[in-house]
């Protein structure tokens, strides 16, 4: 039975070409692996809230020519991961605000 990624991998493509960005790229582990840590350290509604964020954050970053893309995309998946492990470690939402 093929993994999640696999299964994944025809449905991103058909939807990247739908938005005309095919060019994009999307790492899938990264955005699994992100949607875990979030699902299983706040709630499950929070794996696409949170990549969700990710992806507007760095959208902004790169229209705004803060950064490159990738750049926009890894600092902004690193400060949600800490974010929601944070979470997840109090439970406690006012002690998750970033510092």
């Amino acid at each position: 039975m093929p993994g999640a990624e696999e299964q994944l991998e025809p449905f991103v493509a058909e939807l990247l070409a739908a938005l005309e960005i095919e060019d994009t790229p999307v790492d899938l582990g990264s955005v699994l692996g992100l949607a875990g840590v979030a699902a299983h350290s706040v709630v499950r509604p929070a794996a696409p809230v949170t990549t969700f964020i990710v992806g507007y954050a760095a959208g902004l970053a790169v229209a705004s020519g803060q950064a490159s893309a990738e750049t926009a995309m890894r600092l902004a998946s690193r400060v949600a991961d800490t974010v929601a492990r944070r979470y997840g470690a109090s439970g406690n939402p006012a002690e998750s605000a970033p510092a």
